[in-house]
């Protein structure tokens, strides 16, 4: 998961922030394309927005083609989405009590 630019969302009737990007990867065909499922978080880890996204063509053959796949499968991600990732998501740990 990412840090992301907080993005507003409209939810039922409110306008949430969303600042956790998180994506995954559901299906590669190993040759052409391969599909992500990715959502939108607020700070408590609420999914705001979900969806799908299909990488195919000569970004597939770059995604496929890099050392660091998962930062570009990110970027292109983001850039599909026109959200800005700002780092890297590090959960807080509840405190034993």
């Amino acid at each position: 998961m990412k840090t992301i630019q907080s993005v507003q969302i409209w939810q039922n009737g409110v306008v949430k922030n969303a600042t956790i990007f998180n994506l995954v990867i559901i299906n590669d065909d190993l040759t052409s394309s391969a599909q992500f499922y990715y959502s939108l978080l607020d700070e408590n880890l609420i999914m705001l927005s979900q969806g799908n996204l299909t990488i195919n063509g000569e970004e597939y053959q770059n995604w496929d083609s890099e050392p660091s796949a998962n930062e570009y499968a990110y970027n292109w991600a983001a850039d599909q989405l026109q959200i800005i990732i700002t780092g890297e998501y590090i959960p807080v740990e509840e405190p034993i009590v």
